[in-house]
């Protein structure tokens, strides 16, 4: 299905970066997007550490950038020291949260379930979830990539999950911050499939209005190519997005 048939979005993470210079640069850096005429029909979307969700918030104000975070707890209150609630989130200033991401699911061991969990959590706050899903190099040289990802898929997806709630990010994981990247014809095969679960798992309906982005190594140089691609419908961006103008030469792809 062609991405026109949905609104495309274009999502930074930036992961534990953002303070390499100083609070006055990375309020500059937010007021230099949303001082960009963007597309109207794609969205753009910065997701910062907790600590400055707040910041960008007031700094991208009256723009058309939106903020979100980069993770959440599954409770909204309670003694887990060192996290964050999807209700602290949405207080300071996000609108959606990045859950089950490779890194969290490697660094701190998250499960499916948690993830399920995390993105149930987005919702109950009021909160739009960016479900991630990937293979190591290892499951893809194996063979088995599309069982991984329809696994993570099946375990990850909540049964309320619909196309205004959320999105659905594929990241291979050997892809992210390598410089490395599939072939277009491994990312519309993975897309296709992600679609087609999808389908099955909730409903064609909801299929074919979800939101796929693709993510690992997205830059200017690629992008006009990876979001050409049919059922990719956006990107989430890495290293990329810490530099408005590699920023913006992503989104330039739907202009």
């Amino acid at each position: 299905m062609k991405r026109q048939a949905r609104r495309a979005l274009v999502a930074g993470n930036w992961k534990m970066n953002g303070l390499k210079g100083s609070r006055r640069e990375v309020s500059a850096l937010a007021r230099r997007l949303g001082a960009a005429a963007f597309n109207p029909k794609c969205d753009v979307m910065v997701c910062p550490p907790a600590t400055l969700v707040t910041l960008l918030r007031e700094s991208a104000k009256g723009s058309r950038v939106k903020i979100g975070a980069q993770d959440c707890h599954w409770n909204p209150t309670g003694a887990h020291t060192g996290d964050v609630s999807a209700e602290m989130l949405k207080d300071a200033g996000a609108v959606s949260v990045i859950v089950g991401h490779s890194e969290r699911r490697s660094d701190h061991g998250e499960t499916d379930g948690m993830v399920n969990a995390k993105a149930q959590a987005a919702y109950r706050a009021g909160l739009g979830a960016i479900i991630c899903v990937g293979e190591t190099e290892a499951e893809r040289k194996a063979g088995r990539t599309l069982r991984v990802i329809g696994g993570q898929l099946k375990g990850s997806l909540p049964e309320n999950a619909d196309a205004r709630n959320t999105v659905i990010a594929y990241e291979p994981v050997w892809a992210i911050g390598t410089g490395l990247t599939p072939t277009t014809d491994d990312v519309a095969e993975v897309h296709k499939y992600i679609r087609k679960r999808v389908a099955a798992l909730l409903s064609d309906e909801t299929a074919s209005k979800m939101r796929i982005l693709y993510g690992g190594s997205v830059k200017p140089a690629n992008a006009d190519e990876l979001m050409a691609i049919d059922n990719v419908d956006g990107a989430l961006v890495g290293g990329a997005s810490l530099k408005a103008a590699d920023f913006l030469g992503i989104i330039a792809a739907y202009l």
